[in-house]
């Protein structure tokens, strides 16, 4: 039960601190929609698609001004299309993008999800033609988002398809050249992928969800910052462990919020209530950073000694009023720390607070990983595939999901700017430092066992 006072802070938050509910994502699976003509296939997947999610957008609409909380994206999330097309070759998988693409404009959403592929232990005939086809399908789309997962504390690591990762996300950025390369910044490698994220470039239905589902991500860094700082100025002298409880607490409200929200849609839409996800999602706005947060927790910038702590004390925080609130969290339910994504960060990393080694110890403990790092035009292939490999060995030693969303940026060095528009912001190019070659470990492919945290039964 909250007291008067958490109501009325809840009530501040909607007016005046920019609480929104960050996605509504309706998960829609293909699985029936299965056949063996290419054309055949789109057609079902299109009709089924625009079926289902005709009133999203509207619905959401209506939801979020009924009760004063805008839903700033409204997406759709598919069946793996590598299963669900496994029969077709890679020219047949571009098209399958494009039908995708044209249902995700005809319904109005923001991204679709899904074209995607599960092979952390091998390769199917399906999961071949569908990498083959990402760099041209995400050239060719404007809302498809792509993900691959390569790696799980169950099964290891898949070592050539790390290496076949990394000639993908070189290909991506060189296809999308003209836009800074920013086909690559709707793909995203990862490990221990969950089956329910709403969040893009990641989310796809898994194979054990209800034929339609809605999951909703409820962000809000804003939201927690404002907590923080307010609680700073009641008690200058304030404790970290004190302050860990506010997040908690605010946490906990805004995942209320988030339910409340979701539930509706999900009743309106004749669709199954899924999962929500508490993770701070930032935006390229002033007041809407996860970066700041750090600043309010005592350090100077993102970056410097002590950022790791912090977000690990902010990642539990969240993610204990998330589950104190709700019996249907899911997803990632984190922090997310997307350079390119948050003003704050994005600064920090211009500036030279924040490197790409120190990001990488940091995603040790926040929801995700590498995300949306803008890179030099000439990292190569085998040097993309290292760092996804070091990424993909934290997440799987450690039990939880991690992800590299890199972007080698075509013809630009270090200390460049590259501009991706809208929610995907922009960012000053981080160098690599480390100039030494990691060619003859990748190629060399193979399964990196899975590690004795696996064997859990």
């Amino acid at each position: 039960m909250f007291s008067d006072r958490e109501v009325l802070s809840t009530l501040e938050m909607i007016k005046s601190e920019n609480l929104d509910l960050r996605t509504v994502t309706l998960g829609v699976s293909l699985f029936d929609c299965c056949a063996e003509e290419a054309e055949h296939f789109q057609d079902k997947i299109f009709r089924k698609i625009v079926r289902l999610a005709s009133q999203l957008v509207g619905i959401c609409d209506e939801v979020g001004e009924k009760y004063g909380v805008p839903v700033v994206n409204k997406r759709i999330a598919v069946s793996p299309i590598a299963a669900v097309g496994a029969p077709f070759a890679a020219p047949q998988m571009v098209e399958i993008a494009r039908v995708l693409d044209r249902a995700a404009k005809e319904v109005g959403v923001d991204f679709v999800g899904g074209f995607s592929a599960l092979v952390e232990k091998g390769f199917a005939t399906g999961d071949r033609a569908l990498i083959e086809a990402i760099p041209e399908a995400l050239a060719v789309t404007e809302r498809l988002c792509s993900s691959v997962n390569v790696a799980s504390t169950r099964a290891g690591i898949n070592m050539d398809a790390v290496w076949l990762m990394g000639k993908t996300i070189k290909r991506t950025a060189e296809m999308t050249a003209a836009r800074d390369g920013l086909g690559c910044a709707k793909l995203v490698v990862f490990a221990n992928i969950p089956q329910d994220i709403p969040f893009m470039a990641g989310a796809y239905l898994g194979i054990g969800e209800p034929d339609s589902v809605i999951n909703v991500g409820v962000s809000g860094p804003g939201v927690i910052n404002q907590a923080i700082l307010r609680a700073r100025r009641e008690n200058p002298d304030i404790s970290l462990g004190d302050l860990s409880e506010i997040i908690k607490r605010t946490a906990c409200r805004v995942t209320r919020v988030g339910e409340l929200i979701g539930r509706e849609v999900a009743q309106r839409l004749k669709a199954r209530f899924g999962i929500v996800d508490l993770s701070l999602a930032p935006t390229p706005h002033v007041g809407d950073s996860v970066g700041e947060i750090f600043q309010s927790l005592g350090l100077a910038r993102i970056g410097v000694p002590g950022s790791t702590a912090v977000l690990a004390m902010v990642n539990d925080a969240v993610k204990k009023g998330g589950a104190f609130a709700s019996c249907n969290v899911g997803g990632l339910s984190g922090a997310f720390i997307p350079v390119s994504e948050d003003l704050n960060i994005a600064a920090a990393a211009a500036d030279g607070y924040l490197c790409l080694e120190k990001l990488e110890a940091m995603t040790s403990v926040c929801s995700v990983g590498l995300d949306m790092v803008a890179l030099p035009g000439e990292t190569s292939a085998e040097t993309l595939a290292g760092i996804i490999a070091d990424e993909m060995a934290i997440g799987m030693i450690n039990k939880k999901t991690t992800a590299a969303r890199l972007i080698p940026v075509p013809g630009k060095k270090a200390g460049d700017k590259a501009v991706f528009g809208g929610l995907l912001g922009e960012a000053v190019i981080m160098p690599v430092r480390s100039q030494g070659s990691c060619a003859d470990f990748i190629r060399r492919g193979g399964l990196i066992p899975a590690p004795i945290q696996s064997m859990t039964n």
